[in-house]
């Protein structure tokens, strides 16, 4: 399929307009350095996240943007505490570590037992009933950029973080530990979200540094009974007040179609949330700025979303879906920028057949900046709630080789971020957006359930 387009005379003039203003401008960097440096950290809850929401709404406001609003959302409120872990026996030893969010807090004197090491949630059940009274440690190494067959990134080790303590505690263990999903070794623990299950006892979880992982499995391999003490002490508030932050630049044609431009603004509370998703949040700002500012209005209105608790609920996304019901099957396409500070290389995406055809030929521009390329399956954490709709999902398609390596650490800060990067990630959501909602036709819908039945 091929959408329909502006004839090609005023295309490529504002395509050029576009690119050059996203390229010359470092903008983009300077608020995120307002946003990382005089906030920082944005966790769900937190005041930093209301003064970030704040911030956004008059940024938007001051870029000229339309229909600037706070759609309000109730999201969860944890905070992390202190934190102490050690091996106490055969050696001591202190444990670089981050309680995971949502974890209960150990008794007030801590938690103290023998560690078994397990390498999945698949050798945790074949351990069985050796798991009762100790802690589990999960230990599964995860590479950059999944290893040679891509079997080995973050997604295969996840949920170990988010079921492992529910799984460990169903055996009978007192308290869990995860490796840290990470992919670089500077003994830098990663923290993140973990869920319990209903019916199971809530234990105690944390993520420690890969170092200290291995030198565990070192000793146990070894023979030996080691012990690990536990401190930790976060505190589970009742749900608070946050909001997703919206702003429009309104189509000249049809305002009531809807492209997308999506983030989250929440961060987790180590570091500043310069790369989870700092970035993503003033790329989708600039994006529509520098449209508005060269008075490149198109036919349908391009909406930007910055959502609220991604991290650790996904609250601001549901919302959204709910509130917007009625509208949805007026959005066109979704498109999220949340991989990181990487260079864009493309766009992936999730749509009807037909769909990557026609965004390969509207991406054909940004091939010089290395950012044209298209592959199939694509979207976001937040957009994916607008999938069941039919809604396309497309997301910014990143180089991610470093991304892990800071990913929900206190090394998540502006210096990992290449203002030229950034500025080509600009540069390719204002031209894709612009051309999804300037084009006369539309991508082809994610097909129901109900459609593919038969196929």
């Amino acid at each position: 399929m091929t959408l329909a387009i502006a004839p090609a005379a005023a295309r490529d003039d504002a395509e050029a307009r576009i690119l050059g203003a996203a390229l010359r401008d470092d903008r983009a960097h300077r608020r995120l350095a307002w946003l990382t440096d005089r906030i920082g950290p944005r966790l769900s809850g937190s005041e930093n996240l209301t003064r970030a929401i704040v911030w956004a709404e008059e940024q938007m406001r001051g870029d000229g943007l339309e229909r600037v609003r706070t759609e309000p959302v109730a999201v969860p409120h944890w905070e992390r505490g202190r934190e102490i872990g050690e091996i106490v026996s055969p050696t001591r030893h202190p444990l670089a570590l981050l309680t995971l969010g949502g974890s209960v807090a150990t008794a007030e004197n801590g938690v103290q037992a023998s560690v078994v090491v397990a390498d999945d949630l698949e050798h945790l059940a074949r351990l069985g009933e050796s798991v009762r009274g100790k802690i589990v440690l999960f230990d599964k190494e995860i590479l950059r950029n999944g290893g040679p067959d891509g079997s080995r990134g973050y997604g295969s080790a996840a949920a170990l973080r988010t079921r492992g303590a529910s799984e460990a505690a169903r055996l009978g263990a007192v308290a869990s530990l995860v490796r840290s999903l990470g992919t670089a070794d500077y003994r830098l623990p990663h923290t993140g979200a973990m869920r319990y299950e209903d019916g199971v006892p809530r234990i105690p979880s944390a993520a420690i540094a890969a170092e200290d992982a291995e030198l565990i499995r070192r000793l146990t391999t070894a023979g030996q009974d080691v012990q690990v003490s536990l401190t930790l002490t976060p505190i589970t508030h009742p749900d608070a007040e946050s909001a997703n932050v919206v702003g429009e630049l309104r189509g000249r044609e049809r305002p009531e179609e809807i492209v997308v431009l999506a983030c989250h603004l929440d961060s987790w509370d180590v570091g500043t949330g310069a790369i989870d998703d700092g970035v993503g949040c003033v790329a989708v700002m600039e994006a529509l700025r520098i449209l508005r500012e060269l008075e490149l209005r198109p036919r349908r209105t391009i909406r930007a979303v910055l959502f609220t608790n991604e991290e650790n609920g996904l609250a601001g996304a549901e919302d959204y879906a709910r509130r917007h019901a009625d509208e949805l099957a007026s959005h066109v396409a979704a498109i999220e920028m949340d991989s990181g500070a990487g260079a864009p290389l493309g766009f992936g995406i999730t749509a009807g057949e037909g769909a990557e055809v026609a965004l390969r030929e509207m991406a054909a521009p940004l091939r010089a900046l290395g950012a044209g390329e298209i592959r199939k399956g694509g979207g976001g954490a937040d957009i994916s709630t607008l999938a069941p709709a039919g809604v396309p999902q497309i997301g910014l398609w990143q180089d991610t080789t470093t991304y892990f390596d800071y990913h929900h650490t206190h090394a998540d800060t502006l210096d990992k971020v290449d203002a030229g990067a950034l500025a080509r990630s600009v540069a390719a959501l204002a031209l894709i957006g612009y051309r999804l909602a300037e084009a006369e036709t539309t991508l082809p819908r994610i097909p129901s359930k109900a459609e593919g039945a038969g196929n």
